[in-house]
């Protein structure tokens, strides 16, 4: 009887032990369930009101309009085409806009996105003949940076400035030595016998090499001519002009491939005549940061939550 007693009481123990733990489950369940609900609360808060600051309409009267090109030239930049073209014509049709100053620090970047803003540049140009649009170089205007920086009416840059790279290069690597000594073996199906060029895991094929050589060949070709269209009589043309080297700014005022010693500020003042400078470029927002930030830091959240809460959860 005793023993019967006893395994009864135990079993209820163990009843009332397991009614517990399934309802600290559920408790911690319902407070991760909150904790995400409130951190999207907030981050949607936070959003809207940073979203709303980004909009804010420049307040100045008449002014000398900045948009800048600072980086690499490349989608999903504070540089890609898509802000700086939006810049520009912000810039270009208020009403209030003198000039339009294009301040660049850039050692270039995607061919195509470089295109695209030195297209938008000539448009917005012949839409608004009243309005110039110079542009200053910082500290560099290399490659893709200079093909925009031609598009300008001119292009004022410091002593020390480097300008230049007029070319085109391709970045690769081959590592098809080291494979062999490590015993790795390459296995790549492809339908369509050039599908795998330029494959840094195989050796450099010939023809792939000519073609290759053959396709930069042409985007240099495009290069050339919009720098000479942009340049037009301005341009002192030397052998190595367009071999990819680079210049000091007051060597490239020698050689035509910029016009004049100015910064910013004297530009506004001098040549403008409007020293008030508002910024139109479109930089990346505290939302869009946030954006980035969390996208990688929830994940780390939910694991961290998820690890902790593992065991009670299984």
């Amino acid at each position: 009887m005793t023993d019967n007693a006893d395994q009864w009481e135990r079993k209820l123990v163990e009843k009332i032990a397991m009614a517990g733990v399934a309802e600290q489950r559920r408790g911690r369940r319902w407070g991760i369930f909150f904790k995400l609900l409130t951190f999207a609360y907030i981050t949607w808060i936070v959003l809207l009101v940073s979203g709303w600051q980004a909009t804010e309409t420049p307040t100045a009267e008449k002014h000398t309009a900045l948009v800048e090109i600072d980086g690499l030239i490349a989608p999903g930049t504070d540089a890609s085409a898509d802000r700086v073209t939006n810049a520009l014509q912000a810039a270009f049709e208020d009403s209030r806009t003198q000039a339009v100053v294009l301040r660049i620090n850039s050692p270039g970047g995607s061919p195509v996105q470089a295109q695209t803003i030195y297209d938008e540049m000539r448009r917005l140009r012949k839409k608004h003949p009243s309005i110039p649009l110079y542009a200053v170089v910082e500290d560099l205007c290399a490659s893709g940076g200079y093909y925009v920086a031609v598009g300008a009416d001119r292009i004022f840059v410091s002593q020390s400035s480097i300008v230049g790279s007029i070319g085109v290069r391709m970045d690769g690597f081959g590592v098809t030595g080291l494979m062999e000594k490590l015993g790795v073996e390459r296995r790549l199906l492809t339908a369509g016998e050039n599908k795998g060029m330029l494959d840094p895991f195989l050796p450099l094929d010939e023809t792939h090499k000519r073609h290759a050589l053959a396709l930069m060949g042409e985007i240099h070709a495009q290069f050339i001519a919009v720098v000479r269209e942009g340049r037009g009589d301005r341009l002192k043309e030397t052998p190595d002009m367009f071999s990819g080297l680079i210049w000091t700014g007051k060597k490239g005022i020698e050689l035509g491939l910029v016009d004049a010693i100015g910064s910013l500020d004297y530009v506004a003042r001098e040549v403008v005549k409007a020293e008030e400078i508002v910024d139109y470029t479109q930089k990346e927002n505290i939302a869009e940061r946030l954006a980035k930030r969390f996208g990688a830091s929830v994940t780390r959240t939910l694991a961290d939550l998820a690890l902790r809460e593992a065991p009670l959860l299984r």
